[in-house]
Order: structure tokens, then sequence, then C-alpha cells
């Protein structure tokens, strides 16, 4: 909802096309955002450019008043002791989403959380101006029985649909995998599904 009431832009690392200087488009990217989301796990934790690099110059950004960050804690891990373990992270009480029973209700406090870390101007959608004065158009009393709008897919849309998709795949294997160990008692998976973290930085900044 926020990216459809005009309030913020996305940006993640994903969106890096072939022959991009991929350091100096996040670093671009990290100087001019105005939100800083970190996507905490131990994977986070264990990389070097995104601990050293991304995390550290975000933080740099924060202390001097010029963005915040918010952490966002994905699965347990260790971030308490982090640079950013002082800052109030989300879901509420730190508590990882990979741990909450409704994962659509984590990712709503999230979004909560974010809302309400953005300038008090921008939190609630611009209500539509209206124009009492306006005289009132009078509707056709015939109409072609062949109307349509071509359909135009938005950012919104193109990342709504990559991460639907994703996570039915996550969600199917991971329901196969449990019926398949629990029917088979004799034997155990190789290995179990895990959600993707390569993006572990996204950045929103307002428009």
């Amino acid at each position: 909802m926020l990216k459809r009431e005009g309030t913020i832009e996305t940006w993640h690392d994903r969106r890096i096309t072939a022959g991009d200087d991929f350091a100096g488009v996040i670093d671009e990217r990290i100087e001019t955002a105005y939100l800083i989301l970190l996507l905490v796990s131990a994977d986070f934790l264990n990389s070097n450019y995104c601990y050293d690099v991304e995390m550290k110059r975000a933080m740099a950004r924060q202390v001097a008043g010029e963005a915040k960050v918010i952490p966002i804690i994905l699965r347990h891990c260790d971030w308490r002791s982090a640079p950013f373990g002082k800052l109030l992270a989300a879901p509420k009480d730190g508590k990882p989403i990979a741990s909450w029973p409704d994962l659509d209700e984590a990712f709503v406090d999230v979004v909560q959380h974010i809302r309400s870390a953005l300038p008090s101007a921008t939190r609630r959608p611009k209500p539509a101006s209206s124009n009492s004065s306006a005289p009132a158009q009078a509707m056709p009393s015939q109409r072609s029985s062949n109307l349509r709008i071509k359909k135009a897919f938005s950012e919104v849309d193109r990342d709504r649909f990559l991460d639907d998709g994703f996570n039915f795949m996550v969600r199917f294997f991971e329901a196969s995998l449990t019926e398949l160990e629990a029917r088979n008692a004799d034997i155990e998976p190789v290995g179990w599904v895990e959600r993707s973290d390569t993006h572990q930085l996204m950045f929103a900044h307002n428009l």
C-alpha cells in the first residue's frame, strides 16, 4: 500500500542489470535512501559485503541524521550485539518473522513500523481533491459494448508476481518434504527449501 499510495519508491540489488557497476550502484542508493531496511539473518551477519560495507555506511548515515535504518529480523540470529542492535527492530520486540505463526501478520507489523518511520507528511495517502462547484456531467444514455482499457503492469505488479511465485514454490516444496517425511519414517529428507536472503538490503526513499 505504501507503494500504491505513492509514499515510497523501493530498490534492492536484484534491480541491478548486466553491465552495471555493482558496488557503485549500491553505494549511490545507500547515499540517497531515506529508509534503509536491513534484512537480518545469520546469512546477513556472515556476509562481509553486507555487514562491513553496506551496513556500516548505513549506520553512519543514521548517526549523522541523514537516514533511518530499520533492522527487519527474518530469522533467529545473534543480532543484538551488532552495531544496529540498539535500534528498534521490526517486527515487534525483534521477534523473527520466521517464528510468527502467521507470516502475513508479521509482515503487516513490519509495514506499520516502516510507515511510522516516514515523515509525518507522507504517512497517509493524500485525499482526492473535490470541487463541489463543478457541474455534474450527465451520463451517456448509450454506450459501446466493446469498452476496454489496455492493461499496463507496474513495478508493484511485477514485484508482487515475483514474490508470490517464489513464496508459492517455497510453501509447495516445504509441504511436500513434510508429507514425505511423515509417510516414510525410515527416510530423512536430504534438505529443506530455504527462503532466499540474497537481497540482504532493501532501500526505500521518500518521494
